[in-house]
C-alpha cells in the first residue's frame, strides 16, 4: 500500500480560493461571532482567515469527506488553537451565531437544502447565515434560503453571490433528506439506506449492479469493498455465501453510516465499516475478494490507489473485480499488481479482473 502521506500532497489548483470562498472571506468584516460554523470546498481558507481574524472567537470547518479533511489539516497545520476542523455525517451539535457555507453551481441541489437546513438549525435565535454561490447570476439558491429564513440580503458582484439571513425563529418543519430503497440480488430483495451526498443517493448505481452480477464470493470468503458508497455491493456480497464476512471502506463520513446503517436493516452482523482516506485498516494479506467501484473524477488516481490498497490487502490467490467505463487504463496499467487480467464488456460497462 502506498504511504498515506503521498496521498494528500496538494495539487497548486486546489490551494487556490475559489470565488465562493473568497466573496465569504471579504464578508467577514461585517461580523464578530464567538462561535462560527463553516464548510470549505477547498483546504479551509475561509475557516482559517476567521480564525485569524476573530482571534476570541472558536471557529469549527466541518467536511463530510475525510480525504479532504485531512487534506486541509495538513494545509492549515497547528498555527491556529481556535480553528477546529472535523469529519463527520452532520454538522456539530453546538450552536453557533455565524455559520457560513460556500456553495457552487455544481453541488448536489439536496445536499444544499441539507446543509441549509442543517446551518439554520445550529444557530441560535438571532445568529446569521451568511451563504455564497458561484454563480453572479443566481436563483435557484435564493429562493431555497427563502425557504428557511424570513428576510433574505442578497450581494451581487462579477465573481458571484452572497446572502446574508438573520435566524429568527425555529423552523416549523424539519425535513429528513435520507432514504430508504430496495434492489435485488441474486432473487433477494435487500434494503439499503442513502443520503444526499452519498455516491447513487436513493437508487442502486448502473456500475454497481454490473460489479455485483460479476463478483465471484464463495462461502467462508472475507471480501474488501473499496469506495463502499452507500454499501449496496457490500450488502449483496454478505448475502452470497455462508461465512462470508464483509469490510466495507470510504473516507465519507455518510457512506460508512449509511453502509451500517444497512447492514443493521438486513440484520447483517458479518458487515463491519472504515471511514479511512488511507486504504483499509484490515491488514495486509488478510481478505480473499476485493470489489470496487472507483470513481472518475481526479483522472485515475483513486483508481490507482484501490488496486495499490487492493493488492495489499488481498492473500495469495486471491481476487479483485473493478467495474469501469473507461478499460483502457486497466488495460494499460492493472497488470502491474496483478496476475491474468481480464477485461470484459458487462451492459455498458467493463468488468476487469485479475488475481494476486
Amino acid at each position: 500500500m502506498s504511504d498515506s502521506s503521498s496521498n494528500f500532497q496538494h495539487d497548486p489548483a486546489e490551494i487556490i480560493v475559489r470565488p465562493q470562498e473568497q466573496l465569504l472571506i471579504d464578508a467577514l468584516d461585517a461580523f464578530s461571532p464567538s462561535r462560527m460554523l463553516c464548510t470549505s470546498q477547498g483546504v479551509a481558507q475561509l475557516a482559517a482567515a476567521a480564525a485569524r481574524r476573530f482571534l476570541s472567537a472558536t471557529v469549527y470547518c466541518h467536511y463530510l469527506d475525510l480525504y479532504h479533511a485531512e487534506k486541509a489539516r495538513q494545509y492549515v497545520g497547528n498555527a491556529l488553537p481556535n480553528l477546529t476542523l472535523g469529519c463527520s455525517s452532520d454538522f456539530p451539535p453546538q450552536p453557533v451565531d455565524l455559520a457560513a457555507l460556500p456553495l457552487s453551481t455544481q453541488g448536489e441541489a439536496e445536499l444544499t437544502r441539507e446543509l441549509l437546513q442543517e446551518a439554520h438549525q445550529r444557530l441560535e435565535t438571532g445568529g446569521v447565515l451568511i451563504a455564497s454561490t458561484d454563480n453572479p447570476h443566481d436563483r435557484w439558491l435564493h429562493e431555497e434560503i427563502r425557504k428557511l429564513f424570513a428576510k433574505v440580503t442578497r450581494r451581487e458582484s462579477s465573481q458571484g453571490t452572497v446572502y446574508i439571513a438573520r435566524r429568527d425563529r425555529p423552523l416549523k418543519r424539519v425535513r429528513n433528506f435520507g432514504c430508504e430503497f430496495a434492489f435485488r440480488d441474486c432473487g433477494r430483495l435487500i434494503h439499503a439506506v442513502s443520503r444526499p451526498g452519498v455516491f447513487s443517493h436513493r437508487e442502486v448505481d448502473p456500475g454497481a449492479r454490473q460489479l455485483m452480477a460479476a463478483m465471484e464470493i464463495a462461502a467462508g470468503d472475507r471480501v474488501l469493498d473499496m469506495g463502499c458508497g452507500s454499501g449496496t455491493v457490500s450488502l449483496a456480497a454478505a448475502f452470497r455465501a455462508e461465512g462470508v464476512s464483509v469490510v466495507a471502506v470510504d473516507s465519507h463520513a455518510r457512506a460508512v453510516e449509511c453502509t451500517a446503517l444497512g447492514a443493521s436493516r438486513n440484520r447483517l452482523s458479518n458487515i463491519s465499516v472504515e471511514q479511512s482516506a488511507s486504504g483499509p485498516h484490515c491488514g495486509p494479506g488478510t481478505v480473499d475478494v476485493v470489489v470496487a467501484n472507483p470513481p472518475y473524477y481526479a483522472g485515475f488516481r483513486i483508481a490507482r490507489f484501490f488496486l495499490e490498497s487492493g493488492y495489499a490487502a488481498l492473500r495469495p490467490g486471491g481476487r479483485i473485480f473493478v467495474v469501469t467505463k473507461q478499460p483502457e487504463w486497466y488495460d494499460e496499467y492493472m497488470s502491474q499488481w496483478f496476475n491474468d487480467v481480464v477485461i470484459e464488456p458487462s451492459k455498458g460497462y467493463w468488468i476487469a479482473r485479475g488475481w494476486r
